[in-house]
């Protein structure tokens, strides 16, 4: 959503996680009676207004791994229906730091499957908007070069701080992360048709000119019944401490189009 005062903005998140039954423990603390009271699993955002830094980013200054689950559905698992895609995203010590949410039409989720468009919202542990995730319905094959995957990361919401494109490649997936004027800022290489034998499966962040690796978005081995019967994933990102926080915002976005292309399976 790119229209609205802040208020109508927050309220229409909420009812989304509301709607889908995904109601982070943040959001419940901050409706609560007693606003010093800290939940044990969330971390507490630092003040706002970090110098260059969007707001709601700045706890992404003081990191360089983020950890991103998926929430299991058992309507999924059960009956195959695809529900919207739920992530928790967490820092390494497994605090809450940021949710995730998809927006979409079930027709959509249903006849389109990984192909679809989406808007996915990120949200602080207290429910504000901080990132918004846009990806359009485009080809996915690789004989088709002239159409390939795209999507816009804007933080805040309306403001677009960077782009993942993909890059066309027969066998091996292939992505630039650019800034705002989409000028190549990093790139994005994963192993053969984004398949790997080994638990972890890699997709390295390497610098523009391909020749340093700088950190590694994995797709994590959840387990035997979690990966056979639902498209469940979790993931692990990797990128310095000192990376633009724009970039790192970027980078969750260029994680939740990996995990659509290549993992979002129908099982």
């Amino acid at each position: 959503m790119k229209t609205g005062s802040p208020v109508t903005l927050t309220n229409h998140i909420r009812g989304l996680f509301l709607r889908f039954g995904f109601i982070p423990s943040g959001l419940l603390l901050f409706q609560a009676t007693r606003p010093k009271q800290v939940h044990m699993n969330m971390y507490a955002v630092p003040s706002p207004g970090m110098p260059g830094c969007p707001p709601g980013l700045e706890y992404l200054t003081q990191v360089d791994q983020l950890l991103m689950k998926q929430k299991v559905e058992l309507v999924e698992a059960l009956v195959g229906f695809e529900s919207n895609n739920k992530y928790e995203i967490r820092n390494v010590m497994g605090q809450n730091v940021f949710y995730a949410v998809e927006e979409n039409d079930c027709l959509s989720r249903q006849c389109c499957g990984p192909l679809r468009s989406f808007t996915i919202h990120v949200l602080d542990n207290f429910g504000q908007e901080i990132i918004t995730v846009t990806r359009p319905l485009k080809c996915m094959s690789c004989f088709f070069p002239c159409c390939l995957q795209q999507l816009e990361v804007q933080s805040p919401p309306g403001n677009t701080v960077g782009y993942v494109i993909q890059q066309w490649h027969p066998f091996f997936p292939k992505f630039i992360v650019a800034n705002e004027h989409n000028e190549p800022v990093l790139k994005i290489h994963g192993p053969f048709c984004g398949w790997s034998c080994l638990p972890e499966v890699d997709f390295e962040i390497l610098t523009v000119d391909e020749v340093n690796k700088i950190g590694k978005i994995s797709k994590q081995w959840t387990g035997l019944l979690r990966e056979a019967f639902t498209d469940s994933d979790n993931f692990g990102i990797q990128f310095p401490l000192d990376l633009d926080v724009r970039m790192k915002a970027v980078m969750i976005g260029a994680c939740f189009l990996i995990d659509f292309m290549f993992f979002e399976t129908t099982n």
